[in-house]
């Protein structure tokens, strides 16, 4: 909910680029964390390649690891791909290929954000097979895309909601008022009445850039 009140979820929207990570915060994770990790597996013999996704928490300057996955993880990854200028297939095969070193990954400066739309009643119980509408409007909308999370296709070729996170409304902007403004109106042209979402996204962000 608004505020960061109610249950625990996978995350209700995300924005990039984050302004608690800064150089410095970059750096202490790579020491910290993510080399130690790709130390440690080379030594035992088991070098990885592939997408290695650190859940980190910052607490007090000091970023801690919760976890890790071998995959990329939403909503986190649609606002980098929003903001990718690089084609991603050729990353990941140079990453297979043992050669991301070589290659050179560009990315747009704008800032991005992504909101969640999910069923309500999530992360508890919600119902499925409602349908959503109005998604061909914001097709009109500029610097706003929709990623389908949990959607199928009726037989009536309606959009019907089969999970909890069912929709990521992201958008682009110079600002992350502004990707935060496109996001919303975008979300506000879908007709899906099961469905809800939070009007905070990207709060803290804002609220920094404010103060500036």
């Amino acid at each position: 909910g608004d505020g960061d009140t109610g249950p625990n979820t996978g995350g209700m929207g995300a924005y990039s680029p984050a302004l608690i990570v800064t150089p410095d915060m970059v750096e202490t994770i790579m020491d910290t964390i993510i080399k130690p990790t790709m130390s440690g597996m080379n030594k035992e013999g088991n070098p990885y390649k592939g997408i290695l996704y650190a859940g980190l928490m910052v607490d007090q300057g000091i970023p801690k690891l919760l976890e890790y996955n071998v995959r990329f993880g939403d909503p986190e990854c649609q606002v980098l791909m929003m903001r990718l200028k690089s084609d991603l297939l050729p990353a990941l095969i140079a990453a297979c290929d043992g050669m991301l070193n070589n290659f050179d990954l560009r990315w747009y400066d704008d800032p991005a954000l992504v909101v969640v739309m999910a069923a309500k009643g999530y992360p508890g119980t919600y119902s499925k097979g409602t349908e959503i509408k109005g998604l061909n409007d914001i097709k009109k909308l500029p610097d706003v895309k929709v990623f389908h999370a949990g959607t199928s296709t009726g037989p009536q070729g309606e959009l019907l909601a089969t999970g909890g996170r069912v929709l990521g409304i992201a958008a682009v902007g110079e600002n992350i008022r502004t990707a935060q403004n496109k996001a919303y109106q975008a979300i506000d042209v879908i007709d899906w009445p099961n469905g809800f979402c939070r009007r905070d996204i990207g709060w803290r962000a804002v609220q920094k850039n404010n103060k500036k």
